[in-house]
């Protein structure tokens, strides 16, 4: 059973693709979806494409689930006057995620020893 400070993680793996997605892009900060779809595009360089309706069911999911939170305050009025609403993950978000990479790794380190990939890649 996987704990990380005391959370009890396994309940939440393992993250959806999307879910997975979306943590990995509020790593970085905190963003609004529209913001989260974008980033998850340009480091996908594509490969990857969220279409509103999968990204916001995630996004409640996983705001229901503790993983990530609104942050307070967070009807920001950008340049274009739409008010946007900003997340962040939270601790146990960033303890689900972290193993869920764990997990991955994993798995693509049985895959080149088996040979099913290349090495490197």
């Amino acid at each position: 059973m996987a704990r990380r400070k005391g959370f009890d993680v396994e309940p939440f793996l393992p993250l959806t693709d999307v879910a997975f997605e979306v943590a990995l892009a509020l790593m970085e900060g905190e963003r609004h979806g529209y913001a989260i779809m974008q980033q998850v595009e340009q480091r996908t360089e594509g490969r990857v494409s969220l279409h509103p309706g999968t990204l916001y069911r995630a996004i409640g999911r996983m705001v229901n689930d503790g993983l990530i939170e609104e942050v307070a305050g967070s009807q920001r009025t950008p340049p274009d006057n739409r008010k946007r609403r900003f997340y962040r993950l939270t601790s146990a978000g960033k303890a689900v995620a972290a193993e869920n990479a764990r997990r991955l790794a994993s798995q693509v380190r049985a895959a080149r020893s088996s040979r099913l990939i290349p090495e490197g890649t």
